[in-house]
């Protein structure tokens, strides 16, 4: 897969990046190339739909068409892999489409399989700067990794935001929990 430095995306690269369902074909196509009619069977979508998506994510540089093969009853298709553009383009709020890509690959996960966890941590601006970067070299290092024979890929979805909670007066929190017990 080719390098690429982080930069602001282009309008077409935001347009193409905000939709649930073209984040899921980029994640199928991660590790594996598929074509149109797997990537259509894979989302339960129409093909005409799937080639929709597939056609705006190769025409911004997120997928990458293959060389051709014989696909079932020796059709020609074309597999399609994605370039990991995606991860280095800051696109702006995408909150709903990637909510979106989760929520229905979460779903789609069994359910002994998924992992979740939540919580609240009171943190300094330092702390929180320092959380992110280290969440970000995280994600940087699982990501550098490759797959190998015994390797099967596993989603992972990351949310930071200010508690509701954050505005509060913290001794009328104090009082609160104090209250509770």
């Amino acid at each position: 897969m080719p390098e690429f430095e982080r930069r602001d995306a282009t309008d077409a690269e935001a347009k193409a990046l905000a939709s649930g369902v073209r984040l899921r074909i980029l994640r199928l196509c991660l590790d594996e190339p598929l074509s149109n009619r797997e990537i259509a069977t894979e989302l339960d979508l129409n093909p005409a739909t799937a080639l929709h998506h597939v056609r705006m994510l190769v025409g911004t540089g997120f997928l990458e068409a293959q060389e051709e093969r014989r696909g079932k009853r020796g059709s020609r298709e074309i597999p399609y892999r994605a370039t990991g553009k995606s991860w280095y383009v800051n696109t702006g709020d995408m909150t709903h489409p990637m909510i979106d890509a989760f929520v229905a690959e979460f779903d789609s996960a069994p359910y002994e399989d998924r992992t979740m966890a939540r919580m609240a941590a009171m943190l300094t601006e330092d702390e929180i700067a320092e959380f992110r970067d280290r969440i970000q070299e995280l994600l940087e290092d699982f990501k550098s990794r490759r797959k190998t024979e015994d390797a099967q890929q596993w989603a992972l979805f990351i949310a930071m935001h200010p508690s509701e909670a954050s505005g509060r007066d913290l001794d009328q929190l104090a009082a609160e929990n104090s209250d509770d017990s």
